[in-house]
Order: C-alpha cells, then structure tokens, then sequence
C-alpha cells in the first residue's frame, strides 16, 4: 500500500492479528464498498490460522469495535483482536499488593483504602 495511487474504485487496507512477539499483517486492495467481512475473506487469515474464529472476540478498525457488514474506506487497519492472556482486575491487585508490602518493608505504613 504505502504511497501507491488508489487504483480507481479500489481501496486498500490492512488486516492483522497481534500475536505474543510478533503481529500477522496483510495488504489487501478491494473493490469500493468492500465490507470487513470481505476484507478477512481476501487477506487469506482463514487460512494462516484456521482454528481461530475472527469474530468469537471481535474485530475492528482502528481500536473501535465493528461488524462482518461494515464497509471500509481507503487506508482502514482492520485488526483481529485475541483474548486475554491475564485478568487485569487480577494484574492490579496483585500490583497494589506488591506495592503494600514494598511499603512495608520500608516501614512505612499506607492507609489500606490508597495505592
């Protein structure tokens, strides 16, 4: 994609899918009108990763969650999003009682409602 000029009545996008240590990416260009459902069809993440089930823990475009129907404009990064690896609620307790007990340790003594 990059600087190339828009063929006309095309549009390009990228579709990725965010892997632990590296990102999965495609350059696909499509008809005007394209939907993101068109747009996974053409970038071939079927077949890079059949067991995965794009829409089981959605899609979007730029960060915003979207539909199979949504039509794409010139220049959309269509992103697969994956699941969680930790519970952040878990992750942030865990911090503040890391944090509780550096205190500690240090002999200071922090009011249990303040992080």
């Amino acid at each position: 994609m990059g600087n190339e000029p828009s063929a006309a009545g095309q549009i390009g996008v990228i579709v990725c899918y965010a892997l632990p240590g590296h990102a999965w990416q495609r350059d696909v260009r499509l008809p005007e009108g394209a939907t993101v459902q068109d747009a996974l069809a053409a970038s071939g993440f079927a077949q890079a990763f059949p067991v995965v089930k794009p829409w089981e823990r959605g899609v979007g475009i730029f960060g915003r969650a979207t539909e199979p129907a949504a039509r794409l404009a010139d220049g959309d990064r269509v992103e697969i999003y994956r699941g969680l690896t930790f519970d952040p609620k878990e992750s942030r307790r865990r911090r503040a009682e890391h944090r509780r007990a550096k205190t500690a340790k240090n002999g200071r003594v922090r009011p249990a409602g303040l992080l």
